[in-house]
């Protein structure tokens, strides 16, 4: 049975420290999820500046979301294994280096190379912001805090990316969404040398080369080969293979981590209903979410005609809402239990898409985005913290870097389909209406078009504003009011588009809150904030931040208990996160 012992006095710098790697955890995150989704509101530019094509602006933002979620795993594994820290700080002057090669690019090829780069490096420092905050604080409820910090700052970092975008595009060229990254990744550098120490797990074995190896594989084939349905066909034998292919890795994969004596990941932990459905409602959640923010780039600027920076700040109520949805459905989770709140969040998330979709080329933005953003912002925060909070409660605390990157994962795989999907979806729509509207002029349209220019028109609904800014051309080109003209057809293909897309979202969402609604326990269950009535003599920080080495008797060769020789903290069997 368990009792209550009384707690331990935790010093100031204790707690200065642990909330200083919060800090730094949160900084960390702020930088690898804004360059996931700043970029998008220079879409519009890049295509014009770059004559990227609509598949080449969606390789823009998968370029670093594929990597990024294809070596999620990996990383959260090595992190575990060889030092949180260390791989950390590693991923972080990796995102610098890669942010010159992309602020010095002059092409669309450039450009995708530096955003891989990003991208991997970007894995590096994701899983490990969360296995440090799990680490750090020894103490649960602290934990749980921590936790539901990070997870609104995961969700407003996403949201806000636009509004920063649109800021430094209205002042600078869109070569600076790359030179931000340089202070931004020194200042976290330095905060973690200062605050955070090394945290590894105890268990050493092996490297899972086949498991990583087989995850890298499955991750890239699957989202490789919905980005590139739309070019192959959707029902073709390039595609149907690829998805298969995908399909057979992740099988082999898991068949392989079963009998791995040190596996990359534990998929027996899928055998827990309060991490699997948990884990499949945030990759759907993220699915619908950077498809909204990828589809919805393309609707403020070429239908409702805003410059970068509005539509940075029209954003903004999404932002505000996952901000304030996230850390609230945390505390609602744990009073309440993890099912009933996120069954909430998903039906509050649909009912913000389907809103959305009703948007006409006639629809102002304060008649239904400016409130479908807030539903699905909030839907989106109180999905969120608990689902997290659920994931990583069943995770044992040695595997904190492996069940942080699961929660990483899924949200990564979720948003790189929900670009591909959803993005293919729009533009096989508007491809088809843009063609058939160009085709009915005759030979007449190449008069005022140049073939780059056509190609441009066909491919990016954006392009819409190239048209517009450009004179002399005739009012059956030109002309927003006549449904007859091209640039009033551009605009209702790209809605009609959006609407498809929509639907698919809403489907996709209110299917999996059934799923998670029928086979997650309605039982109040585990949170982490539990464990502080099991064991309330932890310590509210851990040795790692900082101060660690400071543990060890002066003049004495002693190792402190729970470190290892280099002074880095690592975890026992007994240092578990209560299920």
């Amino acid at each position: 049975m368990s009792t209550v012992t009384a707690e331990p006095e935790v010093s100031p710098r204790e707690k200065w420290l642990a909330l200083g790697a919060l800090v730094t955890s949160c900084l960390a995150v702020l930088l690898v999820l804004l360059d996931n989704t700043v970029v998008v509101v220079a879409l519009p530019t890049l295509a014009n500046e770059l004559d990227a094509g609509f598949s080449a602006l969606q390789w823009v933002v998968d370029s670093y979301t594929l990597p990024f979620a294809g070596l999620l795993l990996m990383f959260g594994h090595l992190g575990d294994r060889y030092g949180r820290r260390r791989v950390m700080i590693a991923g972080l002057v990796g995102i610098a280096v890669m942010s010159v090669v992309g602020a010095v690019a002059e092409s669309v090829t450039q450009v995708l190379v530096a955003r891989a780069g990003m991208g991997i490096a970007a894995a590096a420092v994701f899983p490990a912001t969360l296995a440090i905050i799990t680490t750090v604080f020894r103490k649960p409820r602290a934990r749980a805090l921590g936790i539901a910090a990070w997870t609104a700052m995961a969700g407003f970092a996403v949201a806000i990316g636009p509004t920063i975008g649109g800021w430094l595009l209205n002042h600078f060229t869109w070569h600076s969404i790359f030179w931000m990254n340089l202070p931004v990744a020194a200042v976290a550098v330095a905060l973690t040398l200062v605050f955070i120490g090394e945290s590894r797990s105890e268990k050493h074995g092996p490297i899972d080369a086949v498991g990583i190896a087989l995850s890298i594989a499955a991750i890239f084939l699957l989202v490789w080969s919905f980005i590139e349905a739309p070019r192959h066909g959707w029902i073709s034998a390039a595609t149907f293979g690829g998805v298969a292919g995908a399909l057979a890795l992740l099988a082999l994969f898991a068949w392989w981590e079963l009998r791995a004596p040190y596996p990359v990941l534990d998929v027996r932990l899928f055998r827990i209903p309060r991490f699997a459905f948990p884990a499949m409602a945030l990759a759907v959640s993220y699915f619908a979410m950077f498809g909204f923010l990828f589809i919805v780039s393309q609707y403020f600027q070429a239908v409702l005609l805003m410059d970068p920076l509005t539509f940075g700040i029209h954003s903004l109520p999404f932002a505000a809402a996952i901000g304030i949805g996230a850390p609230v459905a945390t505390w609602f989770g744990y009073r309440y239990g993890h099912t009933v709140v996120v069954v909430v969040g998903m039906a509050v998330l649909a009912a913000g898409l389907y809103w959305a979709g009703q948007a006409t080329i006639d629809t102002t933005y304060w008649e239904i985005p400016f409130g479908s953003m807030i539903l699905m912002g909030g839907g989106l925060g109180i999905v969120t913290g608990p689902v997290t909070d659920s994931i990583m409660s069943s995770v044992p605390a040695d595997e904190a870097g492996a069940g942080s990157a699961v929660n990483d994962t899924t949200r990564e795989v979720g948003g790189a389909l929900g670009i591909a999907v959803l993005g293919s979806v729009l533009f096989g729509r508007y491809h088809e209406i843009v063609s058939e509207k160009l085709d009915s002029y005759g030979p007449i349209v190449s008069t005022f078009l140049s073939d780059r220019e056509r190609d441009l028109i066909v491919n990016s609904p954006v392009s819409v504003l190239e048209i517009l800014g450009r004179p002399g051309l005739p009012a059956s080109v030109n002309d927003l009011d006549d449904p007859n003209s091209l640039v009033y057809a551009m605009q209702d293909a790209a809605m009609q588009g959006w609407k498809i897309s929509a639907m698919v979202m809403v489907v996709s969402v209110v299917v999996t809150a059934i799923v998670f609604a029928i086979f997650m326990p309605w039982s109040r269950g585990t949170s982490l904030v539990d464990a502080a009535t099991e064991d309330s003599s932890a310590p509210d920080a851990s040795p790692t931040s900082g101060a660690s080495a400071d543990e060890a008797t002066p003049g004495s060769d002693e190792v402190p208990p729970g470190q290892s020789d280099d002074g880095a903290v690592v975890e026992t069997p007994e240092d578990r996160v209560p299920r």
